[in-house]
């Protein structure tokens, strides 16, 4: 076990290492190919920093990854399909940030990317079993293993909208796999990726937490879903009930935060792909928090489910539950308390209007 906790910091050191001195050089070539997020004044405002920052960060990330997995790495078939379908959301993603692509377009890489990962690499929610059940998906585990794909992938590119807050928790995840996977003896591909993650997201985050100074553009946001997405199917492959939830758990705040967009959106009668500023961090600013002061709630808030499930693989599952219990009340709360869901002015203003006549 000692062996296998050194060889860990080792990969975690060296992709962290490696992210820290590829920024600089990445930071100029964003500069040079024009990928700068420049703030604009839209109808919805939903630019918060002031001064143009270069947003190739991914690069960084994906570089640490790529360099970290061929040392410590070893060749497989799904491996191969790893490399191939973040190699194309990587392109997909640098496309976008240098001169932005129709909705359409960003999608068509991401499906190709996850049918890779499906037919080429074989990774598939096949089954599930809960309560003595067993749960066989048969042809519609290939459809269901594309929307978790799919999904994670757009909820960290959705969320993606304060500095710090994808790539920290994206690390938190990464992070909390990796110990599972360490409590469970098991350092299979999944505990070597979230490490190798784990380390390439941290050393990001240096040039990426408040006040950044680089930005991880879709290029990284789009990776980072992908590979949680991947991790979540290397290190669950029989497939229960609770452990198809904990990675669902672990990036819970992204997924609620899609989920609830997609019912306000659908509410106010707009696509679910329109823009707006009431994403849950958007909801936080306007109760006067900073930037960072945000970010550190969120990452709260994710780590405390990161502890519950941590918590619940050490088999106090009362605890866990109690926790994950607390946390979605606090959620519910939050809901009923902020816009991100229901837009209170529109219901006050009905409720003035109903009482007048």
């Amino acid at each position: 076990m000692i062996e296998h906790v050194k060889s860990i910091l080792i990969m975690v050191l060296v992709s962290f290492l490696i992210v820290v001195c590829a920024i600089p050089v990445i930071k100029m070539i964003a500069k040079h190919v024009g990928a700068i997020d420049v703030p604009r004044h839209d109808d919805e405002n939903r630019h918060i920093h002031k001064v143009p920052i270069p947003k190739l960060g991914g690069l960084g990330v994906y570089f640490g990854f790529l360099v970290s997995y061929m040392i410590f790495g070893t060749p497989s078939l799904t491996m191969n399909s790893i490399l191939i379908g973040s190699f194309i959301i990587i392109i997909t993603g640098f496309i976008d940030d240098i001169k932005p692509v129709s909705a359409l377009a960003k999608f068509t890489g991401q499906v190709i990317a996850a049918l890779i990962i499906v037919f080429y690499g074989h990774l598939l929610i096949s089954e599930i079993s809960a309560f003595g059940i067993t749960l066989r998906f048969g042809v519609l585990a290939y459809p269901l293993t594309l929307f978790f794909i799919l999904g994670s992938v757009n909820c960290i590119n959705l969320i993606d909208g304060l500095d710090g807050l994808s790539s920290g928790i994206s690390s938190i995840y990464f992070l909390t796999i990796g110990i599972i996977a360490v409590m469970q003896n098991k350092f299979g591909l999944d505990c070597t990726l979230a490490f190798i993650l784990l380390g390439s997201t941290l050393g990001f985050l240096l040039y990426n937490f408040n006040p950044a100074s680089m930005f991880i553009g879709d290029t990284g946001s789009m990776f980072l879903g992908f590979m949680i997405a991947v991790i979540a199917l290397l290190g669950f492959k029989n497939v229960t009930m609770t452990s198809l939830l904990i990675p669902l758990l672990l990036i819970a705040i992204p997924i609620l935060d899609t989920l609830f967009a997609i019912i306000r959106r659908k509410l106010k009668g707009q696509s679910i792909s329109h823009a707006d500023r009431l994403h849950i961090h958007h909801q936080l600013l306007s109760r006067n928090l900073s930037q960072r002061t945000t970010v550190l709630v969120i990452y709260l808030i994710d780590a405390l489910f990161a502890f519950a499930s941590i918590v619940y693989f050490l088999h106090d599952r009362v605890l866990g539950y109690i926790v994950y219990g607390a946390l979605i009340i606090i959620v519910l709360i939050f809901v009923l308390k902020t816009n991100v869901v229901f837009d209170h002015s529109i219901l006050d203003d009905i409720k003035k209007s109903t009482k007048k006549k």
